[in-house]
């Protein structure tokens, strides 16, 4: 959700409860052998990415476009774009890309070149997260229209089901449920969507995404990942390192195998040093936290924004014009952090 100039989440004071012990349980296994004859199921840590998000936010009442490119672009320029955009990203060393969804860009005239971005990022072997928002109309953390969002998921799905590098995320923060109502909804699309191998579906956590415990401890949505949320000014107060570290953990639980982190981020645009002393500073704090859970519990994460026009949190600047793009770089150290967290 925007708050100026970037993406703002409500800032929810119940989940402060304090936890002091882990144990071994919070590790990420290592990946089983496959089956003869059926490709790897790649661990959570394998996901390694960043979010493309539109400039408006991804809360759009028409099509939601990512920054740089447009509904009027064909295929070819969308597909042109993107690859440009992605070699961008592959250069900070990531492999996984968050695309948002909704019913107008699905259903209506601009799939058809917005599938080019998809293409264009799994052709460089990235893997791709497609995650549905509702409308900036409705924002009120649920599906806004049921009919539309079915209709969106059968022509995603019918798409995609065959190219394992595409991953679906059901819904972005649904704040608006409650914990029961969420899984249930949850639970009826993995049993509309069977087709879809669990290992390639991303379940929120509850409410925006925050906690992903029950998701974890429904047997119904067993063999999923499992998709957290968390910002560092839901609590502009802490300025402790390791309270920001305890409160990643308890979101997580004893599901950390199953959990990629795909929306986490600090502002990139005013010259913080994520590497240096915390001096006070809240995301520092945060930023150092997050990134060291990452590493240490072999988390999946997708940085918010990679890009995204206007976003003093966006990791990078949008440089060049029509399919001639590029990357600039906002924040040494805070790409630094990323790739400490990626293991890079």
């Amino acid at each position: 959700m925007p708050r100026k100039n970037h993406r703002r989440t409500a800032c929810l004071g119940a989940l402060l409860a304090c936890v002091t012990a882990f144990g071994g349980a919070l590790a990420s296994p290592a990946s089983a052998s496959p089956a003869p004859g059926k490709a790897a199921v790649p661990p959570v840590s394998d996901f390694q990415g960043v979010n493309w998000a539109d400039p408006r936010d991804n809360y759009a009442d028409d099509a939601v476009v990512p920054s740089g490119l447009s509904t009027s672009d064909s295929y070819d320029t969308t597909y042109a774009k993107s690859k440009a955009i992605i070699a961008g990203f592959a250069k900070l060393g990531a492999n996984t890309v968050r695309l948002p969804v909704n019913p107008t860009s699905v259903n209506g005239p601009f799939w058809k070149s917005y599938r080019g971005a998809i293409d264009a990022a799994t052709g460089q072997g990235f893997k791709v997260i497609l995650g549905y928002w509702e409308a900036d109309n409705a924002k009120d953390g649920k599906i806004d229209n049921q009919a539309a969002y079915d209709q969106m998921w059968a022509r995603i799905t019918s798409a995609y089901v065959g190219d394992s590098r595409v991953y679906f995320e059901p819904m972005n923060e649904p704040f608006g449920y409650t914990s029961q109502e969420w899984r249930d909804i949850a639970a009826r699309w993995l049993t509309t969507h069977r087709s879809i191998p669990r290992d390639r579906i991303l379940i929120g956590g509850v409410k925006y995404s925050e906690d992903v415990k029950p998701v974890c401890a429904d047997s119904r949505l067993n063999g999923t990942r499992l998709a957290l949320h968390n910002y560092g000014f839901w609590h502009t107060d802490w300025t402790s390192y390791d309270q920001w570290k305890q409160d990643f953990r308890q979101r997580i639980g004893t599901c950390a195998s199953r959990t990629i982190l795909d929306e986490f981020g600090a502002t990139m645009t005013s010259g913080l040093n994520y590497n240096g002393p915390i001096n006070g500073s809240h995301e520092i704090a945060y930023i150092q936290a997050a990134t060291d859970t990452i590493r240490e519990l072999g988390l999946g994460s997708v940085y918010w924004p990679g890009l995204r026009n206007g976003d003093t949190y966006s990791l990078t600047t949008l440089q060049g014009t029509g399919t001639n793009l590029s990357l600039k770089v906002n924040n040494q150290s805070g790409l630094d952090r990323l790739h400490w967290a990626w293991r890079k």
